[in-house]
């Protein structure tokens, strides 16, 4: 019994121009989200300050909290339920730095038990000072950039056996990070003007394949960072995490398709690319179906039923997995095609007669 009978013919490339329209108003409205809230927003793992996670004895609002917190001068913290409304629970996010957290917590659940009395449960109690926050920023941005890139690397070398190519699109990119940093830009500049400078070093040296699969984890990454701040959900390091996650997903899905579409433009070379790429996607579909379906199940399970530690986890996965399945067929793939428009083939080099 097949999933996926053989033989199937859907033409996924002949809806590429609506899947981009639809891949770009989402990137448009992801950067039009980002400016209008300032920014991501970041948790207190990046921004810095004190996370407290209460239980009460009785359902209370925010309101209630923060007029209680006012005791100790916390009254401008950010407070929100924490998991079902059965389990009574809070976060309170406090932004301050320049305060004494020695005895936060305990000073918080005093100022709890002063107007709730007793009963009050402080479940855990997370402090990341500014500094801190910074560098984790940093080097959560890096992280993402350089798997990316190293995504990119191993691409080129593993499908177009371009390893020396590869190695000096790494080594200019290298040369042009420290260029730019003795400016002293912005960690997210930075990253912004090497990506710029990693797609224009693959379409120079004609890296196609690496191309493809650097614009589509870029816009999958995107998309779910958009996901976050159309929700006003907040971005921590379990989210950065399951970013990471989900580049390694996307990838693992763009290589079973790329992998199809190299061995069928050496066996038919006559064939225009679009039919060869179309073919490709179908004669992977049962594949890639079975493996975003069986992942799907899980995140599903764990997004409704892992509880609110892990519920941005399980998020950002479920964002990530169905915009990474949709990338490697309606964005990586398509991208191909661009190659072929601007004169330079993306067949294997190999001679032979068509099959």
């Amino acid at each position: 019994m097949y999933l996926i009978k053989p033989g199937i013919s859907v033409d996924f490339i002949g809806k590429k121009n609506l899947a981009f329209f639809v891949s770009g108003a989402l990137i448009l409205l992801t950067i039009f989200t980002l400016i209008w809230r300032g920014g991501p927003n970041y948790g207190v793992d990046f921004s810095g300050g004190v996370l407290i996670q209460i239980k009460l004895p009785e359902k209370k609002s925010p309101s209630d909290i923060k007029a209680a917190l006012k005791a100790v001068d916390l009254e401008d913290s950010i407070v929100q339920e924490f998991g079902g409304e059965e389990e009574l629970e809070y976060l309170i996010r406090v932004r301050k730095t320049d305060f004494e957290l020695t005895g936060v917590g305990d000073k918080t659940a005093a100022a709890m038990k002063a107007s709730f009395g007793e009963g009050i449960e402080v479940r855990r109690v997370e402090m990341v000072g500014p500094k801190v926050g910074k560098d984790l920023t940093d080097k959560a941005l890096f992280a993402i950039f350089y798997s990316i890139l190293f995504m990119a690397i191993y691409i080129s070398g593993r499908f177009e056996l371009k390893w020396l190519m590869s190695l000096v699109m790494a080594l200019s990119l290298a040369i042009v990070v420290y260029m730019i940093s003795l400016f002293e830009a912005g960690i997210t500049l930075l990253i912004i003007a090497a990506l710029v400078v990693t797609i224009g070093l693959c379409w120079l040296l004609s890296l196609k394949f690496a191309l493809g699969a650097i614009i589509a984890l870029v816009h999958d990454v995107i998309i779910t960072v958009g996901a976050f701040a159309i929700t006003n959900k907040e971005i921590d390091l379990s989210v950065i995490a399951a970013i990471l996650t989900i580049v390694g997903y996307s990838m693992n899905d763009t290589i079973i398709v790329f992998d199809r579409i190299r061995e069928n433009t050496r066996r038919y070379r006559r064939k225009p690319l679009t039919e060869i790429i179309n073919e490709s996607i179908n004669q992977t579909l049962s594949r890639t179906i079975l493996t975003a379906g069986t992942t799907l199940i899980v995140v599903v399970a764990l997004f409704f039923l892992g509880g609110g530690v892990i519920h941005d986890f399980a998020y950002a996965l479920l964002v990530g997995i169905i915009v990474g399945t949709y990338s490697s067929i309606y964005v990586a793939s398509p991208l191909l095609l661009l190659f072929e428009k601007a004169g330079r083939p993306v067949a294997g080099e190999e001679k032979g007669s068509s099959k």
